[in-house]
């Protein structure tokens, strides 16, 4: 898959370079959930059969982050997983336009006209709920009368479970809820954090415990504070695990930003500076305060054995 950075205007060398027919999937795709996954599942299908590249075009950063308003809390995807996760859908092309305040302000009209239309896109695959230009002022039904005879419009319907509509939102309320199941379901996939190994207190270690500590890659949807069974990736391995996200109250007080916490069984090698993927399957408590060290301990010991049952 190749990656194309776009901003609007867009310029003609750009446009002469990457204009060519294809079917593009359209939209924010956050989370990349099976809601999503059947919107970009059609572009590569109809791509394959009309035999011009599938191509996706998301807009970075979220537009509630820029605007400020919403319910913003960070990407249950970001770029960089996003990208990954495209890559292994059979896209070829994938365009990251630039969202900022001044394209905010682009009209339904010129985002066809300067945008659409000029990268030749002969196919648009866009979801049911899917909105465009000022203010969100357009919709799929624009977006068909816009491109006239020049770009075909697909709408895919909304993707449900078990009758529930699967949406961006109501993942982000599983997380920060601790249903994890749900969760899982919705986005067809463990949910995922990256991060680097940095320094931490060492307290781990000392208690028989050492933990990794990840200072996250990207501004991550936060899950509810407590302790999960997860699978990290360190190198080229999966190793089982638990891991506490919380503020550590038996040590501290006062401290508003959660830190993220791994230990890894049976692993002892040192990993400082190193990338590490962490999926998050089971979770297992709430984070609490102890009234000793040792209480701590003995919870910690019991934590691992049920991560270990629920990871099998």
């Amino acid at each position: 898959m190749i990656t194309v950075s776009l901003s609007y205007p867009l310029s003609d060398e750009l446009l002469q370079q990457w204009g060519r027919p294809q079917v593009t999937a359209i939209g924010q795709f956050d989370g990349l959930h099976l809601g999503h996954a059947s919107v970009i599942h059609q572009a590569v299908s109809l791509a394959r059969e009309q035999k011009v590249s599938a191509s996706v075009m998301t807009f970075h950063p979220h537009p509630k982050e820029v605007m400020k308003k919403g319910d913003y809390e960070g990407y249950l995807t970001p770029l960089a997983d996003k990208q990954a996760i495209l890559a292994d859908m059979g896209v070829d092309v994938l365009y990251i336009m630039s969202f900022n305040e001044d394209f905010s302000k682009v009209s339904p009209e010129a985002f066809m006209t300067d945008v659409l239309l000029p990268l030749q896109i002969q196919t648009a695959v866009v979801g049911f709920d899917f909105r465009f230009g000022y203010r969100g002022a357009g919709h799929e039904d624009t977006l068909r009368k816009l491109g006239g005879e020049q770009m075909a419009v697909h709408t895919v319907p909304p993707f449900e479970l078990d009758g529930e509509k699967v949406s961006s939102s109501d993942i982000r309320r599983a997380l920060q809820t601790g249903d994890l199941t749900q969760a899982s379901r919705w986005l067809g996939r463990p949910y995922r954090i990256r991060g680097t190994v940095m320094d931490g207190e060492k307290r781990g270690r000392t208690i028989g415990f050492p933990t990794a500590n990840l200072k996250l890659d990207d501004t991550y949807v936060i899950p509810v504070k407590g302790v999960y069974a997860v699978r990290a990736l360190v190198g080229n391995h999966w190793i089982s695990g638990v891991m506490n996200v919380g503020v550590k109250p038996t040590f501290h007080e006062g401290v508003l930003n959660p830190s993220f916490e791994v230990h890894l069984f049976d692993f002892n090698q040192q990993i400082y500076g190193e990338s590490v993927v962490v999926e998050l399957h089971h979770y297992i408590r709430p984070e609490r305060k102890f009234s000793s060290v040792d209480e701590l301990i003995s919870q910690i010991g019991n934590d691992a054995q049920t991560a270990k049952k629920l990871l099998g």
